[in-house]
């Protein structure tokens, strides 16, 4: 369903006066928008700097390889779990001090992180880590609030293409970090970014942000299952996202093991170049925002997943091209971004006084999806070697693709 069909759909029935709230008039300034963007990038970047460092974790706490994609599959945990329980609190508080509080919490749990003597205060902090990452939804949210109707998709899409910035420059940070001062340098280094970013946006958070439901806490929890009940729009672009995230998380989690061992035996920097290269992909899809404004969400989500599942096979030639390994990336980070930002263009346009919660509920199954991968491509890797999980990639890249066909 394009964009133009959800507001037909709408306009057809009476909207109550919370559905009625419309954002101001004036255009978000430009340097707020960035400002969102860096926010969420860094925010987002705390999650997958474990991926390109996973050997080196596995080494310094003595888990066996295989089963090191806990790591990552914890951090994705947390974050399903702050999307249902952090996230909706946006459409009952002030976003701002939500934003602000997530974010001080956020420096704390990073510098646990790095301090962690054992396996099981990693573990717990990485939940941490994952559970107030969330953050990033709430300032998405915020942008769809605050930006005008007509300029929604573009304003999403350019504080969306700060998140795949801040996940591929998370690979790239953490590798070049990890070789020159550990891999706890890393998260000590984050703790600091977060705590900076804290402080900047003390300053440029509006404080008139509205507050666009009266419900409960309670309320607003259990209306999340509603919402996915009621919304046919929002489970369709949820099952998207719960399957590309599927196959990004294999590619991104599963690369390091081959890469780091013979006979590239790359170092963490060089694996992170990888990212600068998902990077040119990821900013190429920025405009998806843009074409589901102007009614061709269908059109872009169907190309997108066609790119996407086509990219696995310049993938599968690892180890022997790594030129076109690099081609492969570029592809896979560009059909995601694409399928990502219009999947929050639309289901933004669906009840505006309950957008913490859409994004939530989306999340969630975005978060479902990257553990499933970072779980599934580490074991599969294990018997199966690279071949394996190209294979695993490609078969959630096709299942994402005949589900597009399906819901046509």
């Amino acid at each position: 369903m394009d964009l133009a069909q959800t507001d037909k759909r709408q306009n057809g029935r009476t909207r109550s006066p919370e559905e009625r709230h419309e954002p101001p008039a004036n255009p978000l300034p430009r340097c707020v928008l960035l400002i969102f963007a860096i926010t969420c990038g860094a925010s987002v970047a705390n999650i997958y700097y474990a991926q390109p460092l996973l050997d080196a974790m596995a080494a310094s706490f003595g888990i066996e390889p295989a089963a090191i994609g806990i790591v990552v599959t914890l951090t994705q945990i947390g974050y399903g779990a702050g999307l249902i329980l952090i996230v909706p609190i946006g459409d009952l508080i002030n976003r701002r001090k939500l934003i602000l509080v997530q974010t001080m919490l956020s420096s704390a749990a990073l510098a646990i992180v790095g301090a962690a003597p054992t396996t099981t205060i990693l573990f717990a902090g990485m939940i941490a880590v994952g559970l107030l990452a969330v953050a990033v939804q709430v300032v998405v949210a915020l942008t769809a609030t605050l930006a005008r109707p007509e300029e929604r998709g573009r304003a999403v899409g350019f504080v969306t293409s700060g998140i795949v910035i801040g996940i591929l420059l998370a690979r790239f940070l953490a590798g070049v970090t990890a070789d020159l001062g550990g891999w706890r340098m890393v998260y000590f280094l984050s703790a600091g970014v977060m705590l900076a970013i804290g402080l900047i946006l003390v300053r440029i958070l509006p404080r008139n942000i509205p507050i666009t439901s009266s419900k409960r806490y309670a309320a607003a929890i259990k209306s999340i299952p509603k919402l996915l009940m009621e919304e046919p729009l929002l489970r369709t672009r949820a099952t998207f996202a719960f399957l590309i995230f599927a196959s990004f998380s294999t590619l991104w989690t599963a690369m390091v093991l081959p890469l780091s061992a013979e006979p590239f035996a790359m170092s963490h920097s060089e694996i992170g170049l990888f990212g600068i290269a998902g990077l040119a992909g990821a900013l190429a899809a920025s405009g998806a925002g843009r074409l589901a404004d102007r009614g061709l969400a269908r059109r872009t989500t169907g190309a997108a997943l066609a790119l996407l599942t086509f990219s696995w096979l310049p993938l599968g030639f690892l180890p022997y091209s790594l030129t076109a390994f690099a081609i492969g990336v570029v592809l896979l980070d560009l059909a995601v971004q694409a399928v990502h930002v219009t999947n929050q263009s639309l289901i933004f346009a669906i009840r505006p006084e309950a957008r913490s919660r859409l994004v939530g509920a989306y999340m969630v199954f975005y978060s479902a999806g990257s553990a499933l991968g970072a779980l599934s491509s580490t074991a599969v890797y294990a018997w199966f070697g690279w071949p394996g999980v190209s294979c695993l990639g490609f078969a959630y890249s096709l299942a994402a693709m005949i589900y597009w066909i399906v819901k046509r």
